[in-house]
């Protein structure tokens, strides 16, 4: 069987990427850049960014707001791990299928709340990084 991130590289179309900062020295900016070079549509959520274009897409305030519009196959989340339990309650809202932290983000305790609603989750890994490394 493929591994958890192989499965949501492959199968994911379209990522929200929630703190996704319109400055490009921002390593949120970086990593959705390069996703988007890679072929996947990237939606921006960031609520203070709302209405605004990041790398050519409108900016949504939250997942709700976004899934009105997208199909979101992955949440990637460039938030404090503080900050993911109210993500993970959006992601589940909205059906979303995987939910990313990227690397020093951990929370169990939203992981294990998203994992029984059906959500797949990695925790502590750059999508970027891991992308590179299978592609």
């Amino acid at each position: 069987m493929q591994d958890l991130v192989q499965e949501m590289l492959a199968n994911s179309k379209i990522i929200a990427v929630v703190g996704l900062s319109s400055k490009i020295n921002r390593p949120s900016h970086g990593v959705a850049a390069y996703m988007q070079a890679q072929g996947y549509r990237i939606i921006p959520v960031n609520p203070r960014e709302a209405g605004r274009q990041i790398l050519g897409e409108l900016c949504y305030p939250d997942l709700i707001q976004a899934a009105q519009q997208h199909r979101i196959d992955l949440v990637d989340c460039f938030r404090n791990a503080e900050d993911i339990p109210p993500i993970v309650d959006e992601a589940i809202a909205i059906g979303a299928t995987y939910l990313w932290m990227q690397s020093g983000i951990k929370n169990q305790i939203a992981a294990e709340q998203a994992q029984k609603a059906g959500i797949k989750v990695v925790m502590d890994k750059c999508i970027k990084i891991e992308h590179r490394m299978r592609y």
